[in-house]
């Protein structure tokens, strides 16, 4: 069964080196687990959702630059992410009109990793 994400739950990012913390922030002022649940639209860089360390994708312009100048030898760079809503959201369970975040949705970055959620930051809270 799906889990709700809420404030703490853990990222990854297939071209981040590290996992990043997911920040809720309590606009829906929903609480699950006793901390802030997220939907769909907490998809924001550098609000919500953390840098993973390096990015080793050559499709970022930053890792690039770096391996070209680097006579090819692939040279990760410091993770900026740029996403996109969560998808596909849970369609029963609205938060703030918005469908709600659970452990099964994804998050694309525009520089092609597909980021997902290793840990929702709870165990109790189920999605029916």
């Amino acid at each position: 069964m799906p889990i709700q994400v809420v404030n703490g739950a853990i990222l990854t990012c297939p071209f981040g080196v590290a996992p990043s913390t997911f920040v809720v922030t309590p606009e829906n002022r929903v609480l699950s687990g006793n901390q802030p649940a997220a939907n769909i639209m907490d998809f924001v860089p550098m609000k919500n959702i953390m840098p993973f360390g390096m990015c080793t994708t050559p499709s970022n312009p930053t890792v690039a630059s770096a391996t070209a100048a680097a006579s090819g030898v692939l040279t990760p760079m410091p993770c900026i992410p740029v996403t996109t809503p969560w998808k596909p959201g849970a369609p029963t369970v609205l938060l703030g009109f918005i469908p709600a975040l659970d452990n099964t949705c994804t998050c694309q970055c525009t520089w092609g990793g597909v980021i997902t959620v290793t840990s929702p930051g709870q165990v109790t809270e189920m999605i029916p």
